[in-house]
């Protein structure tokens, strides 16, 4: 028997979980799947996008990433609740529980989407469309919400099928169906094939998949490079990565913050840029890793973006040292007009040490500052992030432990929503 692989895919995740949880937990009436609806950001912090919608909302034209203006204009409308991550965390977490009980091999691919190895069920005697159907249904009953599952004898195809028509469905997209079900589809449908990758097979006259299955590879190759390669291996339905139980070891480490208003002055960004690094240097050494190369980047309030890279003389997840480097880098590359948003990364990751090279004019006290960093990981650890923080911050605006999922978008409270 060969493989057999199920790509789950959560039905428009945020708004499903949010409805489950409003329904059965919050004593709500309205279902947020049933009506034009969307989880969306705080657009007085300047996160104002949807992030999810409902089918009724999809069918007005919303989509997910545009501006709440946009979607407005397109359904005046529109139901808006403010995003809850803690909450997706867990319903991801008892999402992936569930998938386990069918199968070890498990690969959360994202926060609502997983690929499960089902190897082994057809020479068990069961019918793979049957068990999926049996998952569904399980999920739904189970925990509240609705999942499409693609079934296929790779991870490629499986994940093609998934997003057939939703919700709450089971498609099968095994090597024999590729000619009738995924051959018409338009090229820009096929995993790893972007906008700008659409428009350049577009004037190859490449439009849908079956074009690009049968296209010269050596033109694809010519005109592409490996990424023709790899697409034209796609459309013909090759692929043969293997269910990743365990994630890959993490190439770097970095942080970024949609600041709530435009920063016009060195001091204020530099700030924001501490309160990034804290972050990132946290996570530096609860995983006992250090970097050796760090970036920076900028987007202005015109939306254009700039970045800047350097490798550090040594190996580290210190936080200060960590911020020396990244001013240093804000000072060569700002050009002075407001800053949007800022961003700090790490990478070329080592395994953390003690020992570093040392230099002839630099008598900063670096096990000192270790030291200091691991006692305020502590402290932040046993009784929350805000139990300490630099007194740069305080009288700030500036969140001390900034970037990543916003503290507004962490938790909701829902006894100052209202739950119809």
């Amino acid at each position: 028997m060969g493989r057999l692989i199920f790509h789950v895919d959560v039905n428009s995740a945020f708004l499903s979980w949010e409805a489950a949880y409003r329904l059965h937990h919050m004593g709500g009436q309205l279902d947020l799947r049933s009506i034009p609806s969307a989880v969306s950001g705080d657009m007085a912090a300047r996160h104002g996008i949807i992030l999810a919608k409902s089918v009724p909302a999809k069918k007005y034209g919303v989509k997910t990433g545009e501006t709440i203006g946009e979607a407005r204009r397109k359904c005046p409308s529109l139901y808006m609740v403010p995003p809850n991550y803690g909450l997706y965390q867990r319903c991801s977490a008892a999402f992936v529980t569930v998938l386990r009980t069918y199968s070890p091999a498990v690969e959360q691919y994202s926060i609502d989407e997983c690929f499960v190895d089902m190897s082994g069920i057809e020479a068990a005697e069961r019918d793979p469309v049957r068990a999926a159907d049996e998952l569904r249904e399980r999920i739904r009953r189970e925990l509240g919400f609705t999942v499409n599952v693609g079934i296929s004898d790779n991870k490629l195809l499986a994940k093609m099928a998934s997003d057939f028509r939703k919700p709450d469905r089971t498609h099968t997209l095994f090597r024999r169906e590729v000619p009738e079900k995924m051959w018409p589809l338009p090229v820009s449908d096929l995993f790893y094939v972007g906008h700008a990758t659409a428009r350049k097979l577009a004037g190859l006259g490449i439009c849908t998949i079956g074009d690009l299955a049968h296209a010269d590879p050596d033109l694809l190759r010519a005109q592409m490079g490996k990424q023709g390669e790899l697409i034209h291996a796609f459309a013909n339905g090759a692929d043969v990565s293997p269910v990743e139980t365990e994630a890959p070891p993490q190439k770097g480490y970095g942080n970024s913050t949609t600041i709530a208003f435009d920063v016009a002055d060195a001091s204020t960004a530099k700030l924001v840029l501490l309160a990034l690094c804290e972050t990132v240097g946290a996570r530096l050494r609860r995983h006992r890793m250090a970097a050796r190369r760090i970036s920076v980047g900028i987007r202005s309030f015109d939306l254009s973006y700039a970045g800047h890279q350097m490798q550090m003389p040594n190996a580290t997840n210190i936080t200060n040292e960590l911020h020396r480097y990244a001013c240093q880098l804000f000072d060569e590359l700002w050009d002075g007009r407001p800053i949007r948003h800022l961003s700090v990364s790490t990478g070329r990751l080592v395994t953390a040490q003690q020992s570093r090279q040392m230099e002839l004019f630099d008598h900063t006290d670096y096990r000192k500052l270790a030291l200091s960093d691991e006692a305020a990981d502590r402290i932040r650890a046993r009784y929350g992030i805000d139990a300490l923080r630099r007194a740069s911050f305080i009288g700030s605006r500036i969140d001390h432990m900034e970037g990543g999922i916003s503290r507004e978008k962490r938790d909701v409270d829902y006894t100052k929503q209202k739950i119809d």
